[in-house]
């Protein structure tokens, strides 16, 4: 039985927002472009034959069909303030300090939760809604008044017309940023070149520029997005907490930043955030740096703003520089995990003071992703400390045929067939043995951070592994001088030096060789906590997942990994190795507290000590049986307040240094 024009149009309908989300929000999509335009084609084609069917939130109405005459000054019914900066962690612990001691001030002793959010490199934007429906979008303006612009904002696909929820709230004014993706520059480059214009320098620039179009025809050929990161005024919205926000947006069809989390205190806050300014790379459009945020609203109306900037907010940013270059070739490494890694080789290129020569292109999908070919030209980026990465190619420059780079089928130091990782992101030398897997090991687990073998360096690692004296951890503890000294760069000397150096190291402890070791998610203080509640291999070998996730900070993920490792051949055959060398598996006593003064006591640590930093002074507490804590709440026996803590926070603590 053929459907009534009413039905098939609402199917379509649904239709095309279904793969809207999964485009636009979700980066999954499921059907090719070209069946994506079929869909809306036959919308259109329907809704121009049933005129009295055409609804304004139809996904055919995202283009107006007149510019309109200039843009309009709109007031924000509450302002769109800036947030404050900080480029360091001390400052954001400082931060974080300031926040608990003006709660504790408000009356307030209930431990702050943080969201860290992604900043995105885009355009301020607000967007109300009045029962459900989109009746605004404007600018930031000077934060309290912007330009109208919904016209352009009815062109972004990932803006919704009418609000997802059975009971919309009256009114709510959603907070977010329009931005471009760096794949959409560059197609969007391509086109300006082949039309002879100029290309677009990067995707804040065209996003600001093309927001404030008077047609938006203009606009819609320029493809924006929008995240939701806040809310302004709201009506009837029902919500306590940035957490409970980006969940109702969700359901409310309006897209969040992916890498939005929720921690218990900073610490764990800030350990995560530094982890993963590493993996920003596989993000397709452009950060510079996060935001962090205290959870609760009722906590942020406690806190409240200065005369610019909210006090429970700040931004947490990472100086970044870019360049362009010309990519010479691409290699590949092999880690310590068997990870395969393509290398761009790169034309040298000044970028933050410093002469790059190479980049990191991450994994052979990405190198797919962004049609990366020997010959282009590339916008590299530095942020922090972090290595080199692609932005993107810069396609509309490219010239003839660049073959297309195809990642090798075998590792290219042992041979061995190379695996996929089951989410097909990475593919890995599945060889233990692999020359190149023992190099990088051995180079970490002697590194300072690690065992601290002092004169074991990269060269001499590359010799030992190259002639066959170490394959594994336990290899080296067997070393005698006389193999060392026809080495190159050794002699008799020196060969002494280093075995005594290597079985010193025997006695470094638990804490150090779980950080050696190199199990995924496993760092310094990771190991110390694990090392605090199991002191002994064989007591961390027994433990079970939930177990191992039960010690504070210690999260199923991390725990997941560490029984995984532990649990391996791998691990058993590791540990038993380390084990038959002598190496101590165990937390010395000397540093291991079953019973002290503190036992059973949870303290914090505020501001700055006069004779310890902040983590001797952790230390300190646990070495005395206590729980060093990362922020105040109901359980905290103790305050240790030192200087900038602030005379209220003072006065509520008993001091104990």
């Amino acid at each position: 039985m053929t459907a009534s024009p009413a039905s098939r149009i609402a199917r379509l309908r649904a239709e095309i927002r279904h793969h809207d989300r999964k485009y636009y929000f979700e980066a999954a999509p499921e059907i090719t472009d070209l069946d994506y335009d079929r869909l809306v084609a036959e919308l259109r084609d329907l809704e121009a034959d049933h005129s009295d069917l055409v609804e304004a939130d139809s996904p055919t109405q995202r283009i107006g069909d007149e510019p309109v005459a200039e843009l309009t000054s709109v007031r924000h019914r509450l302002p769109m303030m800036s947030i404050d900066n900080t480029y360091g962690v001390d400052d954001l612990r400082a931060w974080g300090r300031r926040v608990e001691k003006l709660l504790l001030e408000a009356g307030d002793e209930c431990p702050p939760r943080f969201v860290l959010e992604l900043k995105i490199d885009g355009v301020a934007m607000s967007l109300t809604y009045e029962q459900g429906r989109l009746v605004l979008g404007a600018t930031r303006g000077n934060g309290v008044t912007g330009d109208d612009v919904t016209h352009n904002v009815r062109t972004i696909h990932g803006v919704p017309f009418a609000l997802a929820v059975d009971q919309p709230p009256a009114l709510v004014e959603v907070r977010g940023e329009v931005y471009m993706t760096n794949s959409d520059l560059v197609s969007l480059n391509e086109r300006q070149a082949s039309a002879g214009l100029a290309p677009f320098a990067n995707t804040r620039n065209v996003a600001a520029g093309s927001i404030r179009l008077l047609d938006p025809r203009e606009c819609a050929a320029r493809p924006l997005r929008f995240l939701c990161h806040g809310v302004g005024d709201a009506t009837g919205l029902g919500i306590g907490s940035q957490s409970d926000l980006f969940a109702w947006a969700t359901r409310a069809g309006l897209p969040v930043a992916q890498r939005t989390e929720a921690f218990a205190s900073l610490d764990t806050l800030v350990e995560h955030g530094t982890e993963l300014i590493e993996d920003l790379h596989g993000l397709d459009f452009e950060v510079d740096g996060f935001v962090v945020k205290v959870d609760d609203f009722a906590q942020q109306r406690l806190l409240g703003s200065t005369a610019k900037s909210p006090r429970w907010a700040i931004a947490w940013k990472f100086e970044k520089f870019e360049a362009t270059t010309r990519l010479a070739g691409i290699r590949v490494q092999v880690g310590r995990g068997g990870t395969i890694t393509p290398v761009a080789d790169l034309e040298p290129v000044e970028l933050a003071g410093t002469i790059v020569r190479r980049a990191s292109l991450h994994n052979a999908e990405e190198v797919a992703r962004k049609d990366v070919r020997v010959g282009d030209v590339l916008v590299v980026e530095k942020a922090g400390k972090v290595i080199p990465h692609v932005v993107r190619v810069e396609k509309h420059l490219r010239t003839g045929r660049l073959p297309v780079w195809e990642p090798p089928a075998a590792c290219p130091e042992c041979g061995t067939a190379v695996v996929k990782d089951p989410d097909g992101v990475y593919i890995r030398c599945p060889n233990v043995d692999c020359p190149a897997r023992c190099r990088e090991r051995m180079r970490f687990f002697a590194s300072r951070g690690a065992m601290d073998i002092e004169g074991l360096g990269d060269k001499l690692v590359e010799q030992l592994v190259a002639t066959g004296l170490v394959r594994h951890y336990a290899d080296l503890y067997a070393l005698e001088a006389a193999q060392l000294e026809p080495l190159e760069r050794m002699g008799q000397k020196s060969a002494a030096a280093l075995v005594a150096q290597i079985r010193q190291s025997k006695d470094r402890g638990l804490v150090r060789v779980l950080n050696a070791l190199g199990i995924r998610h496993v760092g310094p203080r990771v190991a110390a906590l694990l090392a605090a509640r199991f002191p002994t291999i064989d007591a961390l070998a027994a433990a079970t997942a939930d177990e191992l996730g039960a010690v504070p900070e210690i999260g199923p993920v991390i725990a997941a990994s560490v029984h995984e490792w532990l649990a391996g051949d791998e691990g058993r055959r590791t540990i038993d190795g380390l084990r038959r060398a002598g190496v101590r598996l165990d937390v010395p006593a000397a540093e291991r507290v079953s019973e002290g003064p503190l036992t059973g006591k949870t303290l914090v640590v505020t501001g700055t000590l006069e004779r310890f930093s902040r983590e001797q002074a952790e230390e300190a507490i646990r070495r005395a049986g206590g729980r060093a804590a990362g922020s105040v709440s109901k359980k905290t026996d103790y305050l240790v307040a030192g200087a900038e803590a602030g005379s209220s926070t003072r006065r509520r603590s008993s001091v104990w240094r």
